[in-house]
């Protein structure tokens, strides 16, 4: 593996990361059930939270890219941008501990310009699909250049007929676009939930109601949590 490889930062950062997310919410949100917790905790430290927070820092500008890649728009791609940020979180928890990356994290969190909402669409579709079709949904997705850049498509299913379909810089992108538009699409016909059987058979009859998708889709979305002032702690001090 290159020195110049960030992959085990990340991998520690990670971590790190999710344990800062858990302990807060744990402490600040003692009436939420476990699955309000994972739902805040996922907008904390989804892609588009974390690549904003490596915007504020300019680590676009620091990442070592091929010349296609960086041509092709790669200092600006989320999925990299928030690689590079769980890799500089790993390093200040390397350097300086756990408290130093404790509120490192949480205050520039606290910092970010608007709301960060939950995309975790894969996580919302994949309940749904379980909970319609007794199946677990699957992606199908590849990559083609298009000029400088590569855009992927994916397209996901739950058994044989496919849900959505969706595109993206990456991979991950292109996955949660489908899920997006998957859910759009279930949504629609969940006002009749006595013939979903039969409209996996014809899924472009789902979209014709014109009633507003709002069952799933617009669910309170999980939002930035006012953080208190830094405070000074230490990693296995007893929790509040």
């Amino acid at each position: 593996m290159s020195p110049r490889d960030n992959e085990r930062l990340e991998y520690l950062g990670d971590a790190v990361l999710q344990l800062i997310a858990a302990e807060y919410l744990y402490k600040h949100h003692p009436g939420a059930t476990e699955g309000e917790l994972t739902q805040t905790r996922s907008a904390m430290v989804n892609t588009n939270t974390l690549a904003q927070l490596a915007e504020q820092l300019g680590l676009g500008a620091y990442l070592y890219l091929g010349k296609g890649i960086a041509k092709g728009g790669g200092r600006s791609l989320k999925s990299l941008l928030a690689n590079a940020f769980e890799a500089v979180l790993g390093a200040v928890f390397l350097d300086a501990g756990y408290d130093a990356a404790y509120h490192y994290y949480l205050n520039r969190y606290r910092a970010l310009p608007a709301p960060v909402r939950d995309e975790n669409f894969k996580g919302r579709l994949q309940q749904v699909a379980q909970e319609r079709f007794g199946a677990t949904p699957v992606y199908d997705s590849e990559g083609a250049k298009v000029g400088n850049r590569r855009e992927y498509t994916s397209v996901v299913f739950a058994g044989a007929e496919p849900l959505g379909t969706g595109h993206g810089a990456s991979k991950q992108e292109a996955e949660q676009d489908a899920a997006r538009a998957a859910l759009e699409s279930l949504t629609g016909s969940a006002i009749k939930p006595e013939k979903a059987a039969r409209s996996r058979r014809s899924p472009r009859k789902k979209a014709q109601p014109a009633a507003p998708v709002v069952a799933l889709m617009e669910s309170p979305p999980a939002e930035v949590v006012p953080l208190p002032e830094p405070r000074s702690r230490q990693f296995g001090e007893p929790i509040e």
